[in-house]
């Protein structure tokens, strides 16, 4: 069993590291769920192939993280396009970075 991947791990750093940077916490807070899914899905996996262990256990787990995975992905997408992200370089909108300037530059 594979999870489908619509993103790449490097390409949720690259979402989480945008929008730290710009202090953007949602799209940066689904990248973050997403990693956590794979990361879950993959222990499931293991855990599948120890001796003793209860298969049905660990293949309802990894089931219902794929398909979160799918629900959060398609999610990561639209939040994305919402936002005006970059698709190809998944860097922020101009006018989302630049208001994020705008609000710190207020604060001083």
């Amino acid at each position: 069993m594979e999870l489908t991947k619509r993103f790449s791990d490097r390409e949720l750093e690259q979402i989480v590291e945008e929008a730290t940077i710009y202090m953007c916490a949602c799209p940066g807070q689904v990248a973050a769920q997403l990693r956590s899914l794979r990361e879950l899905f993959r222990y499931q996996l293991q855990c599948e192939v120890e001796p003793g262990n209860d298969l049905a256990v660990h293949r309802a787990i990894a089931d219902a993280t794929a398909r979160a995975h799918v629900v959060m992905e398609a999610c990561m997408e639209e939040v994305l396009a919402i936002e005006g992200w970059d698709r190809k370089t998944l860097q922020m909108p101009e006018g989302l970075r630049r208001k994020r300037s705008d609000l710190l530059a207020a604060e001083d």
